[in-house]
């Protein structure tokens, strides 16, 4: 298959001006009702564009963008695919083959509409909550633009009978979730090792993704929520139920902690430019997705993000040093694969300044750190 996307992990950095649209509203019932929780779900318009892009060229020849195994998919393609050629199909395919990155503006914007018999209605909390990827903006929100033609296809292809009719299966992916992927304990983690607090957390999954998720963090006033898009919980058989552990936290830690370690970042952002302005000493050039993390800020922001999840299992599997080393292998391997050539070293020389000042919020040890990276 061919792969014109290649990102395991994609931060949106969205960045509100006083010119931008409203990302989000949280009325005080929605903030009373989310404080302190986590919520998974599949919401119906976002799987309803996940399955429209399965159906388009690029969909198809993409097994990084779309996941390809399983029953589900096959599922998709028996129900979906005789709608290939209609016109919003190829539209999709248009959008995508010219830019990757609009398969995050289509599916990162499906919140902001819901089902009401078969018209599109807006949701009062998030207006427009995917303006900005990268160095990337819009300015509006493609649902909008292709509202009609969506709500055509909807009933066309009777979608709302298919997602009806898999309710059971997804259900099940939202139960193996709340068992399996440590959210909680993550959160715990997180924000007793950094001095960021957030108010809640949502998971926005899909039997469809597979290689691209991105994440990002939305803030009305007092109440800020993390919003991570995710694939369903993975087993692989090759592994231990404990590795398989390490794969599905990693996933899942590596798209939150985004949101903590890079409010440091941005506040020693000169001093990270200065100490990795090497980049092909930091990067891989050659390898695709590297292009997306366009300055030392957001290499570092990347690699932090990952030795974050080591010192995570550093904590968590201190009595347990075969699953601590696999963890140690899996994080320093898939990084280098992903173009991120000094991980082992970034990890190492976190990990000793941690050990140095134990108590201290991991925010406090950016100085020290970027100063040991500028010998390195």
């Amino acid at each position: 298959m061919k792969r014109i996307i290649l990102l395991y992990s994609l931060f949106l950095s969205i960045v509100i001006s006083a010119q931008e649209k409203k990302q989000i509203h949280f009325d005080e019932k929605f903030k009373k009702d989310h404080q302190g929780n986590t919520k998974i779900e599949i919401n119906e318009l976002k799987e309803l564009l996940h399955i429209m892009i399965a159906i388009t060229e690029v969909g198809l020849d993409n097994d990084d963008m779309i996941q390809q195994k399983g029953q589900y998919y096959q599922d998709v393609l028996q129900y979906f695919k005789k709608f290939g050629n209609e016109k919003i199909i190829v539209k999709f395919d248009s959008l995508i083959k010219a830019n990757p990155l609009n398969y995050v503006f289509l599916t990162g914007n499906g919140t902001s509409y819901d089902f009401k018999n078969n018209q599109l209605i807006a949701n009062k909390y998030y207006v427009f909550p995917a303006q900005s990827v990268s160095s990337q903006k819009i300015t509006i929100n493609p649902i909008i633009t292709y509202k009609k033609e969506i709500e055509d296809f909807a009933v066309k292809s009777e979608f709302r009978k298919f997602y009806t009719d898999h309710l059971p299966f997804y259900k099940s992916i939202i139960s193996t979730y709340n068992q399996q992927a440590n959210l909680d304990k993550q959160w715990k983690w997180l924000e007793k090792n950094f001095n960021t607090k957030i108010s809640s957390y949502l998971i926005l999954c899909s039997p469809l993704i597979n290689g691209f998720n991105y994440t990002d963090s939305y803030k009305d006033k007092d109440f800020k929520q993390i919003v991570m898009v995710l694939p369903p919980v993975d087993e692989d058989k090759s592994l231990s139920p404990m590795e398989n552990m390490i794969l599905n936290t990693r996933g899942m830690f590596t798209e939150i902690d985004h949101n903590y370690v890079g409010i440091p970042t941005k506040k020693y952002a000169k001093e990270i430019n200065n100490a990795l302005k090497d980049r092909e000493k930091w990067v891989n050039t050659k390898q695709e997705g590297t292009q997306y993390y366009v300055n030392p800020e957001k290499v570092f922001d990347e690699y932090m993000t990952y030795a974050a999840f080591y010192l995570f299992c550093a904590d968590q599997f201190k009595n347990d040093q075969k699953t601590l080393d696999h963890a140690y292998y899996s994080v320093n391997q898939v990084m280098k694969e992903r173009g991120f050539p000094k991980m082992k070293e970034f990890n190492d020389g976190l990990l000793a300044i941690r050990m140095k000042h134990p108590d201290e919020k991991i925010d406090d040890l950016y100085p020290e750190f970027i100063q040991w990276l500028e010998k390195l």
